[in-house]
């Protein structure tokens, strides 16, 4: 039997935003199955790198919609003012 700890922080809502997220991600998953089962199935090259770009540029779409969620306040800090340098930050964690 497991107990919950009632000392854990709650965790805040989830946005409109972080839902729309979450289902980009979810949307990214099923890419990277479909991935998975092209190279198993021994599937063209050129239709694995088109899959490839595709994801990629999911991941990049979500990235940007968290870099705009961040600058905009950041979630983990509600109410904290964000500046130039800390959007700055952010942008070089994206694009690492």
């Amino acid at each position: 039997m497991t107990t919950q700890n009632s000392s854990a922080p709650a965790l805040p809502p989830l946005s409109e935003t972080d839902e729309r997220v979450l289902k980009r991600l979810r949307r990214i998953e099923g890419q990277v199955r479909g991935l998975h089962r092209m190279v198993e199935e021994g599937r063209d090259c050129h239709d694995i790198l088109t899959q490839l770009s595709s994801v990629r540029s999911a991941l990049d779409a979500a990235g940007e919609t968290i870099l705009e969620q961040y600058a905009s306040g950041c979630r983990a800090h509600p109410g904290e003012a964000v500046t130039p340098q800390d959007v700055v930050r952010a942008v070089k964690l994206l694009r690492r």
